[in-house]
């Protein structure tokens, strides 16, 4: 069903890559489609330009089917934190509002909503919740509980912030009870989906997701400084403009024409000259992988070969953060009894691209690899962590 292809792929001729909760390697197409811009660029700057004037519009319709939602509701952004900072920075707050998130969230989906306490803004965080997945005893990230977001939650709670997977431990919110739960309390949702656009299903009208903000170089295999940014219309009205530029203006091109006059759509946040080759890239890979496929089908083939690296890992010598099916995502964390960064290191220099964060080894497959593959990283672990 799935082309895992070299061609498509040329990471697969080097290494064997297990790390998109990192820096991906660029897809092929993706790969392409940023080449034949520069090249235009280089031949005749403005003049080879009018073949690309329409990428913008591409990216916002192709976004909008990926996300399942209005391509209005798209906007190109450069990475999460300028997404997070724009909402942030913008969002109508009053002295003694508060955000909820997370003690271990991504420093992108942390530090935009801590700025806010300039403005009396309070920031709840919730803690690791015990036991929750399979590692309780472990002093380290693990992820957050209902019950504890549902204690803390006040009548001044006007945002609930949060990544849908974990970078750290993985863990992965359920977003269709979280959403519910905003939803009724009339809360903003904001998430942060770097680590799952591009593995799992991610549809944020059907969710009741105010915005989500995601990196483009993960699990997308897109170029590193490109993201992309979901708004809803409601959540959009409320957030007032901090970054301006005469793209997000109506008048677009009349640059002497100075009425303040911004969109209403996704281009609001769309302030100035973007980077054309990465919009380019993002098209290209959309339209070659995950338009092509469905999300549900990426992720059912991430999780299968998951489970068949755990078939073959020896558990004597690792420890598996394990969580239920609801909580699931793409990165599968392991702990071994011995140095986890030595380890990845020792691998590493047999060509198993791996990651380690807070003792954990992250284990990050994508769609395009082989059964094959997933063996042989678990036997390479297994030889590597049973040598010491």
């Amino acid at each position: 069903m799935f082309d895992k292809s070299e061609s498509l792929f040329p990471v697969k001729k080097n290494s064997l890559f297990l790390a998109h909760c990192a820096i991906s390697p660029l897809q092929q197409q993706a790969k392409e489609a940023a080449q034949g811009f520069l090249e235009a660029m280089a031949a005749g700057g403005i003049s080879g330009l009018p073949p690309y004037y329409n990428l913008l519009p591409q990216f916002h319709k192709k976004g909008g089917k990926l996300l399942q939602t209005d391509p209005k509701n798209i906007s190109f952004v450069h990475n999460t934190a300028e997404a997070m900072c724009l909402l942030a920075n913008g969002y109508p707050f009053q002295a003694g509002d508060e955000v909820v998130s997370y003690i271990h969230e991504f420093p992108s989906n942390h530090y935009p909503w801590r700025l806010q306490e300039k403005r009396g803004v309070k920031l709840v965080l919730l803690g690791d919740c015990d036991p929750l997945g399979s590692l309780g005893d472990v002093d380290a990230p693990r992820g957050w509980s209902m019950e504890e977001l549902e204690s803390r939650v006040t009548s001044r709670t006007r945002i609930i912030a949060l990544s849908h997977v974990q970078f750290a431990s993985g863990y992965a919110a359920d977003l269709r009870a979280l959403g519910t739960f905003c939803r009724e309390r009339s809360i903003d949702l904001i998430i942060d989906g770097a680590q799952s656009l591009g593995c799992l299903p991610l549809y944020p009208e059907e969710y009741h997701v105010g915005a989500v903000a995601a990196s483009g170089w993960k699990w997308l295999m897109g170029p590193f400084g490109a993201g992309i940014l979901y708004t809803s219309p409601a959540l959009r009205g409320k957030v007032e403009l901090t970054m301006v530029g005469p793209y997000c203006m109506q008048q677009g091109l009349d640059y002497l024409d100075h009425r303040w006059n911004p969109y209403k759509d996704g281009r609001k946040f769309e302030y100035s000259t973007l980077a054309w080759e990465h919009v380019a890239a993002l098209n290209g890979v959309l339209d070659s992988t995950f338009l092509r496929y469905s999300m549900e089908d990426i992720r059912d083939e991430v999780f299968r070969l998951q489970d068949l690296f755990l078939e073959h890992l020896d558990q004597k010598l690792f420890r598996v953060l394990l969580y239920p099916k609801e909580h699931r995502s793409g990165i599968l964390t392991l702990l071994s009894r011995g140095n986890s960064e030595e380890l990845v290191e020792r691998v590493g220099k047999q060509g198993l691209v791996l990651t380690a964060r807070s003792d954990y080894i992250r284990i990050a497959p994508h769609f395009y690899l082989s059964d094959n593959d997933m063996k042989g990283a678990a036997e390479l672990l297994n030889r590597e962590a049973g040598s010491r």
